[in-house]
């Protein structure tokens, strides 16, 4: 165990989440919308065409010390997303959750988001596997140009 908490490693310099938030111009950076305590982005590495995050305004990577008013707020917009992706692509389930720690997959561990993948029976191809790469069937600014006008 102390090989293992020693490897610790290092933090990314800067958080694009919250320069997205700093910045004037939410089809650059891809916000969807933008609560009082948290906001929606696109997913610039998209697992398959709508996958978008909702990430807490505030810059702060543990969980337990989100609070109420944030709770509430990414909730409502977890499920604002859900329903704007279930209008615009008719997905046939979803993936939604979070990575706590960088050990756990979080690639941007001192700021929390919750991950929403619209599914489809079928998405998955044999490209990652055998290609090594993954193929999407829709760019980024058309899933930002469908999806904006559902966040009203």
């Amino acid at each position: 165990m102390e090989y293992i908490r020693s490897a610790v490693a290092e933090e990314p310099d800067g958080c694009f989440f919250c320069e997205a938030l700093a910045k004037d111009d939410d089809e650059v950076t891809l916000i969807l919308a933008r609560g009082e305590q948290a906001f929606v982005i696109l997913n610039a590495y998209p697992y398959n065409p709508g996958h978008l995050m909702v990430a807490t305004n505030r810059h702060v990577g543990e969980l337990e010390e989100l609070t109420p008013e944030e709770m509430v707020d990414a909730g409502a917009l977890l499920q604002r997303s859900i329903r704007a992706l279930r209008e615009s692509s008719d997905p046939d389930g979803f993936n939604v959750g979070m990575n706590l720690g960088r050990v756990a997959g979080a690639g941007v561990p001192g700021h929390l988001h919750w991950h929403v993948v619209p599914r489809w029976n079928g998405d998955a191809n044999f490209m990652p596997v055998v290609g090594e790469t993954k193929v999407l069937p829709e760019l980024l600014s058309e899933t930002y140009a469908r999806l904006k006008p559902l966040f009203g």
